[in-house]
């Protein structure tokens, strides 16, 4: 079962995963950075419902539980058989000390610890906690939580893919969608290297990836999302502001890849904002729809705190771009001439 596009203006596969062009990203709503009350989560969330977005991505890392848990109430709300649910396993949460809460960039959190497993165990016991903490089993994709690499190192990597396929976890994401529980499974990694190892291994019908498919980057195109369209594997794209630089041009503290922007990256945002504003286009609009324009990214998922957050994603997303900016941005050399650009504006729902 592959993920599909919901918009039918914009129909690419049918599938019973239906995803609107534009998703919400459930990192936020974890307290990332900074606290959010449960209310302000809550409007947040009927913002983006009442805006037309069906596709909503949480995890139990974000804030420890609490994203989850605060997607339970919206749940009551919301009519789930038009909503589409993702979250993630390979992750697990256990109760701690204080001293050995594992936060990372989440603020107000749980006493919990996070452990990495991979194994059959590890993916069933995640994904009955997500049951517990959702309370509710409206999960349709199931996605392996930065299996990759990442900071970790290549040792990481290789004991998690032992885990998944030598113990068991591959197998226990195969029995959950076989027996109907889940639509789809994947993976939600920031590289696209370990998707690609991934499916050279076993059957996913998609992957979440953050931030390599953007306006500063397009390595994907050369073989990993050619091999997307031939195996009918959808993407759905994280970070599309590369962990902000995107949307806030090339200012004083601005982050590229969780970090701090180097020269290089500040003096190409720099060109890329000059010729978005010779064609009257926000850095921040390009950036959120040029990945629309390749046949498999499905859906874009930026994060969203607050009401006016989500209306204001939903804006630039449907704004109009000309396509002599695509043309240009080309010519100047600051994306791939054979990156496909979006054609037609987007529509949410």
């Amino acid at each position: 079962m592959k993920l599909a596009t919901k918009n039918p203006l914009n129909q690419r596969t049918k599938s019973p995963v239906a995803l609107t062009q534009l998703g919400f990203g459930g990192a936020p709503l974890g307290n990332l950075y900074r606290k959010i009350e449960d209310a302000d989560a809550q409007a947040t969330l009927d913002a983006a419902w009442d805006a037309g977005i069906r596709y909503f991505d949480t995890a139990p890392q974000y804030g420890l539980g609490r994203s989850e848990m605060r997607f339970s109430e919206a749940l009551t709300r919301f009519d789930t058989d038009a909503l589409t649910l993702s979250t993630k396993v390979g992750r697990v949460l256990e109760d701690c000390a204080p001293e050995d809460v594992t936060p990372e960039a989440f603020v107000d959190v749980p006493q919990k610890r996070i452990v990495f497993d991979f194994t059959y165990e590890g993916i069933m016991r995640s994904y009955e906690d997500s049951i517990a903490r959702l309370k509710s089993d409206q999960i349709d994709m199931l996605l392996l939580h930065d299996i990759d690499a990442g900071t970790r190192g290549q040792t990481f990597e290789d004991n998690n893919l032992r885990q998944l396929f030598s113990q068991g976890g591959y197998r226990a994401l195969s029995e959950l969608r076989d027996a109907g529980k889940i639509s789809a499974i994947g993976a939600g990694v920031n590289t696209w290297q370990i998707c690609e190892r991934l499916l050279g291994e076993a059957d996913f019908d998609g992957f979440l990836l953050a931030g390599r498919y953007t306006l500063l980057e397009q390595d994907p195109l050369d073989s990993f999302l050619p091999l997307c369209v031939k195996r009918d594997v959808g993407i759905i794209l994280g970070g599309p502001y590369n962990s902000g630089i995107l949307a806030t041009g090339a200012v004083a503290g601005a982050h590229y890849d969780y970090a701090p922007a180097p020269h290089e990256i500040l003096q190409r945002v720099q060109k890329l904002g000059e010729v978005c504003a010779a064609h009257n286009t926000p850095l921040i609009t390009a950036a959120l729809q040029f990945p629309l324009g390749h046949a498999a990214v499905k859906t874009v998922i930026p994060g969203a705190s607050t009401p006016d957050e989500v209306r204001q994603n939903v804006a630039i997303f449907e704004e109009r771009i000309p396509q002599a900016l695509w043309s240009d941005l080309k010519s100047e050399g600051l994306i791939r001439a054979d990156a496909p650009t979006p054609s037609e504006p987007n529509h949410v729902a």
